[in-house]
């Protein structure tokens, strides 16, 4: 998508995430704060086998949106990834930003993992069905999958 760059983020410390955590707590998330707290702690650094942690960038070098992968930890199984911290910022909703993050997720994914699971509001119910994700309670703590 021409103007904008998805990057691996290697130390989140490294990144200006700040107006995007802001922006997600007056919205009345708290998983962005939560993102950088367990990053600063070290109990989720998206380090472990298959872990990935992007974000996109504006033209200007700002980070628009964030999102990553773990290892599923609400099972014993290693082969089911989860979308962690997915946000985009809200003026560019509905513009690809999401789709152009969430297609990298899964590309990634796809490389060490055999199911894709996540939590969302019904809000977002058409965009990641949109990809195949599958609505249902099937695995724990999450309201989709999407096998890979």
């Amino acid at each position: 998508m021409k103007g904008y760059e998805v990057k691996r983020i290697k130390n989140l410390m490294d990144e200006n995430i700040q107006l995007l955590v802001d922006e997600s707590q007056k919205e009345g998330f708290r998983f962005l704060q939560k993102l950088v707290n367990n990053y600063k702690e070290g109990s989720n650094t998206f380090t472990m086998p298959g872990e990935a942690l992007y974000a996109v960038y504006d033209q200007d070098g700002v980070m628009i949106a964030v999102g990553g992968i773990n290892i599923n930890p609400f099972s014993d199984d290693t082969h089911i990834g989860r979308v962690r911290r997915f946000y985009v910022a809200r003026d560019y909703r509905r513009k690809g930003i999401g789709t152009l993050l969430l297609e990298t997720l899964i590309s990634e994914a796809k490389n060490h993992f055999q199911i894709m699971v996540l939590n969302s509001t019904p809000q977002a119910d058409a965009f990641y069905t949109s990809f195949g994700f599958i609505k249902s309670d099937k695995y724990q703590k999450s309201t989709y999958y999407l096998p890979l």
